[in-house]
């Protein structure tokens, strides 16, 4: 009696840790199976119609939730991968926004401008190094009029990016006006020289080609009103002269006549002292 009362209780053991032991591994099962189709997660969709290259705003896009299970890599879940994002495709209200679609948003501001890039070489000399938003100047050497020219190519460039290897300064990307593009081009592939020169610091709110031409225009100015000055100066002296030239023209007329009447009794004074001394 006591031996079967022993096993029964061992049995009774052993099939309530089986028991436990299987309700934790459907638990686990269950849990998994939740996790993968109940658990969902938040993912951006567009919010309204996107046009292509057109840069992402927060005011563009909202969440959606599908489940774990069905989650990629290319899918966007933070806010982070839509940063100074554009989409390559347009897209409409609802649809998904995905990270094979996205592209860096480029640093052209104006929509008729171009980026160009300008590598250190045997050709194209940097007189310093430089940094995004500095403006430049750019000087080339050419012979292709049959004669050895230096001038001035482009003025006032703006520097959009900076080209570095191993913190070292390599060379700049500008942007141009798209019907500037070729000429820039050509001159950095067949001029002898392309040198590129800071000519100022940072982004100014006005170009500096601007600013030169005002200073010309004011010299140009200043030129004429002094001009002007000397003109109604040397006018009004010729007046003057005008004036007084008819007083002079008297007093002279009186300075003859009276020298014709002292030249009679000069004569006569002369006569008299002859008759004395006879």
């Amino acid at each position: 009696m006591l031996e079967s009362k022993r096993r029964a209780i061992i049995f009774f053991i052993l099939s309530l840790l089986l028991a436990l032991t299987a309700g934790l591994l459907v638990l686990k099962k269950v849990q998994a199976i939740n996790d993968n189709l109940g658990t969902m997660v938040k993912v951006y969709v567009a919010k309204g119609d996107i046009s292509s290259r057109a840069i992402i705003t927060p005011e563009n896009v909202t969440t959606d939730e599908i489940p774990k299970k069905y989650l990629k890599d290319y899918h966007v879940t933070k806010t982070e991968d839509l940063l100074n994002k554009v989409a390559v495709v347009p897209l409409s209200d609802g649809d998904m926004i995905t990270k094979n679609i996205l592209k860096q948003a480029s640093a052209v501001v104006e929509e008729k401008n171009r980026l160009v890039t300008l590598m250190q070489s045997d050709r194209v000399y940097f007189d310093e190094p430089l940094e995004a938003l500095d403006r430049v100047d750019i000087i080339v050497s050419e012979r292709f009029s049959g004669k050895e020219e230096t001038k001035f190519f482009m003025k006032d460039v703006k520097v959009a990016r900076v080209a570095k290897e191993k913190s070292k300064f390599k060379g700049i990307q500008v942007e141009i006006p798209q019907s500037l593009v070729p000429e820039l081009i050509h001159m950095q592939n067949y001029a002898d020289s392309v040198r590129i020169i800071k000519s100022n610091v940072g982004q100014s709110n006005e170009p500096v080609q601007s600013q030169l031409e005002e200073n010309q225009e004011e010299i140009k100015e200043n030129q004429a009103s002094t001009e002007n000055e000397a003109k109604d100066k040397k006018d009004s002296n010729e007046k003057q002269q005008n004036n007084q030239s008819p007083t002079t023209k008297e007093d002279s007329k009186k300075q003859d006549q009276s020298s014709k009447a002292n030249t009679p009794n000069e004569q006569g004074q002369k006569s008299e002292k002859g008759d004395e001394k006879k």
